[in-house]
């Protein structure tokens, strides 16, 4: 059977919330029955030649959003048959949200999922949450970030007070931003918080609706220079950069599936890690496979993206020490922490709770080249 390749998906600006479905029946799926969709949507990788024995064990993969550069790993990880020396058969779709593709990967309607590990946290914290733990974190550092607009007055983040901030739906950064707020001596009620839909968020930050908005820190900014507001008018404050702990996107698994094949995820593990390091060693070329997938992608729109995302939330010097995938335990606990800051968590967790390293290799396999 020969090799297919990731099919493509159109474009997006948004990294939560709902795609769009009907606009892109590429990767149109059914979200009521949550079914594979018969299209595949997506991307099939690591199917076994014929002339092999043994056969790829079988793998439904989930994102928490529509794909972008800083899905390069597994566009590469397909697209180079790294998940097919794995022995894997690796289809994938995407879900409405973070919490959507937690909720597939709980009931066992997929096997694995991209999601975010401080909204897993929460999901954990409730009375009937299923044993779903990370096993290996992408975003070391995570993305969360509020942009504002200098020309707006905002130059530091404590002249967000008398302004507006807005806040889309399912936004993720607003979860760390008490714990930022209150570190940084920001009075959170001097700041007023409009809740927006994730569409227009940036047409309202480009049209001076609103002052400032959270989102991620390699999407928006991005996204606004796009749409012609130069670059010394945007003013980034990266959460991580004003005390916040938080890790981001992660691997979470299945408990059923993860004791039922232990291999085949440590072979997930692997193959990410290596597109993790093909990318790293050349983001130019990796920009060739990344295009091919994201329709009507503008190529250096998303190698900027690429770049910001490598460098601030993948490539961190955490990392570069200590290698791909794993948490430290005390910085987790204080993210914990931070985290109870805007959602009460009911039950004491530690890293142990949330996350299973042993599907990781060794740290010296981890490394970036």
């Amino acid at each position: 059977m020969p090799r297919r390749s990731i099919p493509r998906t159109a474009s997006s600006n948004q990294h939560s919330g709902p795609a769009n479905w009907m606009a892109n029946p590429v990767i149109c799926i059914d979200m009521r029955a949550f079914a594979i969709s018969v299209l595949g949507v997506l991307l099939i990788a690591g199917v076994v030649g014929s002339g092999e024995s043994r056969a790829a064990t079988a793998m439904r993969l989930t994102f928490d959003r529509p794909l972008d550069a800083s899905f390069a790993p597994f566009i590469l990880a397909a697209n180079k048959g790294l998940f097919r020396d794995e022995d894997l058969s690796v289809t994938t779709d995407i879900a409405k949200n973070t919490n959507d593709a937690i909720a597939r990967v709980a009931s066992g309607d997929r096997d694995v999922a991209l999601a975010d590990i401080n909204a897993l946290a929460r999901y954990r914290d409730g009375d009937a949450a299923a044993p779903v733990k990370a096993i290996f974190v992408l975003f070391n550092k995570a993305p969360y970030s509020v942009i504002a607009r200098r020309s707006r007055g905002v130059n530091a983040l404590a002249d967000l007070e008398g302004r507006v901030l807005g806040v889309a739906e399912d936004d993720l950064s607003i979860r760390f931003w008490p714990a930022v707020a209150r570190l940084n001596g920001i009075k959170l009620d001097k700041i007023k918080i409009e809740k927006i839909g994730l569409a227009v968020r940036e047409p309202m930050l480009s049209a001076g609706q609103i002052d400032a908005a959270t989102g991620f820190s390699y999407l928006a900014p991005v996204n606004m220079r796009n749409r012609g507001i130069p670059a010394n008018d945007l003013a980034v404050f990266q959460l991580s950069e004003y005390g916040s702990e938080a890790y981001g996107a992660a691997l979470i698994v299945n408990p059923k599936f993860a004791a039922g094949r232990p291999d085949a995820v440590r072979g997930l593990v692997r193959a990410v890690i290596t597109g993790l390091k093909l990318v790293a060693r050349d983001p130019a070329r990796a920009m060739d496979d990344i295009i091919s997938q994201i329709e009507g992608a503008n190529r250096d729109l998303e190698f900027e993206r690429l770049r910001t995302v490598m460098r601030d939330n993948i490539l961190t010097d955490e990392v570069k020490r200590d290698g791909f995938g794993g948490i430290d335990g005390k910085r987790f606990a204080s993210a914990l922490a931070q985290l109870s800051e805007d959602f009460k968590l009911k039950k004491p967790a530690t890293a142990a709770d949330i996350f299973d390293p042993s599907f990781l290799p060794a740290a010296d396999m981890r490394r970036p080249d």
